[in-house]
């Protein structure tokens, strides 16, 4: 088995984008469990139940290897710690990706997520080979949208009340970018 592609680590001017360990569960747990977090994502429900970080974290590898999705954890390079996720979920015959991420409540507005965001992207359209990556957000959270238009995603639609989250009916606004869009800096 030690001939298996192993997940790279990605680091960036600040971060660390790395496998997750189920050391990081409880961190997960805490993070993801947030309401504020919960309440922006559709697959994160609150509570955060328990053992389901550890299940969560259990199936990266097998997804990994069966190129279906890959998920980071995304820490602090200079500490380490954990703040938050992201991920691409893999569609090898189309070559699309779509991503998707979370940041804990306390490393808000600092970029973070930008960061890992334009690592991924590379990730996605270099060593991944995908002709496309795309993601999508609640219309009611802009902020990760500018998220997407700060990695150089286009703005694609608006599905209106396209997905439910709890009784409520959301919009989701879609972004895209093309391999042949994206400038390699």
């Amino acid at each position: 088995m030690d001939d298996e592609p192993q997940q790279p680590t990605l680091t960036t001017l600040r971060l660390v984008l790395r496998p997750f360990t189920l050391a990081d569960a409880p961190q997960v747990q805490l993070l993801a469990g947030a309401f504020e977090v919960a309440d922006t994502t559709l697959h994160i429900p609150h509570p955060y139940p328990d053992g389901l970080a550890e299940s969560w974290i259990a199936r990266h590898a097998d997804e990994f290897r069966s190129r279906t999705a890959v998920t980071y954890a995304i820490t602090t390079r200079e500490t380490g710690e954990l703040c938050g996720a992201i991920s691409l979920s893999i569609s090898q015959q189309h070559q699309r990706a779509e991503m998707g991420y979370w940041l804990g409540v306390d490393y808000w507005n600092r970029g973070y997520t930008t960061e890992a965001a334009g690592a991924l992207l590379a990730y996605g359209f270099t060593s991944l080979n995908m002709h496309r990556v795309q993601a999508g957000h609640y219309g009611r959270n802009p902020a990760s949208g500018r998220v997407m238009q700060k990695i150089g995603m286009c703005y694609e639609g608006t599905r209106r009340e396209f997905l439910r989250k709890g009784e409520r009916f959301e919009d989701i606004v879609l972004y895209g970018l093309l391999r042949s869009e994206w400038p390699s800096l």
